[in-house]
């Protein structure tokens, strides 16, 4: 199939490129600089320079590669900038639905989270509503996730994958990122307030496979959501850390996600099924040139 990889320079879109290119599919890569380019080619996939942002731009890039399937792993948060993350979940995304369904495009993959759902008891399973009337600041990342979603579902055939915490090389929470450097200074407190992993190979695992899948919105986390008493403390120690902080408050959403859908009825298995394990081994593995987690 000719496969168009939006992001394909992020942390899912590096370890996804390789699955494609050795399907035999033909996949083309989107950067939005040119120094990247060399990234994509060195994973065996034509590579083209393109801003989700730019409508005009997407429009005539797909209509001139006419894909079959596009697989959406956009996200900018090299700087943590949210603001800028949220416009291209919501413009960039929308650009790149009319652009597919303009140039005849049927499938396509979107990346989403699992950790915009309501308040409740346990996991969320799929069928719990997202949390569309969370206060400020949440809701403006809420807004932007329901955007997405909303946008990917207007193409035909449609797979959302709710993605856990990324962990893994070139995601905050390797050794050299954002969160160890957070961590080891004390900066984050161990709560109650549970969170839903998932390493970023079963990550770019889960959207490959969603080639084959039919169309559905789907959690794609490990097996074992954890509370922050109990993961903090294991990562601290795999970071070489101190101890972090007890603190008994925590959002009411902060509950994870339920991976069964995915498990029963797309039978999909994460190759890391707890962050017990998964999470200390990232922390030694060495960054491998990804970068940021910006894509």
């Amino acid at each position: 199939m000719r496969i168009f990889v939006a992001g394909a320079t992020g942390v899912v879109g590096r370890l996804l490129i390789p699955k494609l290119v050795h399907a035999n599919h033909e996949v083309t890569g989107m950067t939005r600089t040119a120094e990247r380019k060399a990234i994509i080619e060195g994973l065996g996939a034509h590579a083209v320079t393109g801003d989700a942002l730019d409508r005009e731009g997407i429009r005539s890039l797909l209509e001139d590669i006419k894909p079959e399937v596009v697989i959406h792993q956009l996200t900018s948060l090299a700087d943590r900038d949210f603001v800028q993350n949220t416009r291209i979940r919501v413009n960039g995304t929308r650009n790149l639905v009319d652009a597919s369904l303009q140039s005849g495009v049927d499938r396509m993959i979107g990346q989403s989270v699992a950790w915009a759902y309501e308040a409740g008891a346990g996991p969320a399973s799929e069928e719990v509503p997202l949390d569309i009337v969370a206060p400020a600041p949440r809701r403006s990342l809420l807004e932007g996730i329901v955007a997405l979603e909303q946008a990917v579902s207007k193409v035909p055939q449609h797979v959302i994958l709710r993605y856990g915490l990324f962990y893994g090389p070139g995601t905050w929470y390797a050794g050299d990122g954002f969160m160890a450097a957070q961590v080891r200074q004390q900066r984050v407190a161990a709560t109650a307030g549970v969170t839903s992993f998932i390493h970023v190979e079963d990550a770019a695992n889960a959207a490959f496979l969603a080639l084959d899948w039919p169309t559905c919105t789907v959690n794609i986390v490990d097996d074992e959501p954890a509370s922050g008493m109990d993961w903090l403390p294991v990562y601290a120690h795999a970071l070489g850390a101190p101890l972090p902080v007890a603190q008994t408050e925590h959002e009411p959403w902060e509950r994870g996600a339920s991976n069964e859908k995915a498990r029963r009825e797309l039978g999909w298995q994460p190759m890391y099924p707890t962050w017990r394990t998964g999470l200390p081994t990232s922390v030694r593995s060495i960054d491998g040139g990804f970068g940021t987690p910006d894509s």
